[in-house]
């Protein structure tokens, strides 16, 4: 079963590479919006707390990677949208 739980894990942590890529690539990220960021992290850390607190590996693994997918298209985000000057 572990087995199982490790490539579930590869593949949906993986899944989040070409989105990252893209949004280096064309330095565009306004169709993400900063509520589903905030949700999907606030899921993702609940995730990796519950991996740890049952020592399941692959939910901590995959959402430690996720966690860190994530910090890096807020981190894009940030930076590539535009600020609004009044």
């Amino acid at each position: 079963m572990a087995t199982v739980g490790m490539l579930a894990a590869i593949l949906t942590t993986g899944c989040w590479l070409p989105q990252l890529l893209r949004s280096w690539r064309t330095r565009s990220v306004g169709d993400i919006s900063w509520v589903y960021l905030l949700a999907l992290g606030s899921g993702v850390f609940l995730w990796a707390a519950y991996g740890l607190a049952t020592g399941d590996l692959p939910i901590v693994l995959a959402n430690t990677v996720t966690g860190a997918a994530l910090l890096a298209l807020v981190a894009m985000k940030a930076r590539f949208t535009p600020r609004e000057t009044s």
